[in-house]
């Protein structure tokens, strides 16, 4: 089940990142050239937030069953002194929860904007700080914080 768990969020990983390019260019594209904010735009927003919600579920059985996530909160003083185990079990755990927070309240301002430039606008502005945060969290082959192989 564990291993399951591991390669689904590993995949679903790859849709946010994915979709999460793809509204932000969507948005950009629709704030600059003052286009209307279409069906087409509003199933992007929806369905961006949707797949970061789903990774997020994933992403909390896969934290609930981690055997390192264990070992942290049973031994926290010794499992500080690893920065891989601190990593996972608190800043990756933390910023994509501040993330999937951050995603959820643009969507949610992008529907009830009342022009079409103001929805691409909240769109852009907070699916891009969601896509920074988790850029920064995702524990990429080059990243200084902790890295993994693209796919496990």
């Amino acid at each position: 089940m564990y291993s399951t768990l591991i390669f689904l969020h590993s995949l679903v990983r790859w849709l946010v990142v994915i979709s999460l390019i793809y509204s932000i260019y969507r948005a950009y594209v629709g704030f600059k050239a003052q286009k209307s904010f279409s069906k087409a735009d509003n199933s992007i927003r929806h369905w961006t937030a949707t797949i970061a919600h789903v990774q997020l579920i994933i992403g909390i059985l896969v934290y609930t069953q981690s055997p390192s996530i264990k070992y942290f909160w049973k031994h926290t003083k010794a499992a500080f002194q690893n920065w891989d185990v601190t990593f996972y079990s608190l800043v990756h755990a933390w910023m994509m929860l501040l993330a999937i927070v951050v995603l959820t309240i643009g969507s949610a301002k992008a529907k009830r904007m009342e022009t079409d430039s103001d929805k691409f606008k909240t769109m852009l502005l907070w699916f891009f700080i969601a896509f920074l945060l988790i850029f920064i969290a995702i524990p990429w082959p080059f990243s200084p914080l902790s890295n993994r192989p693209y796919l496990r």
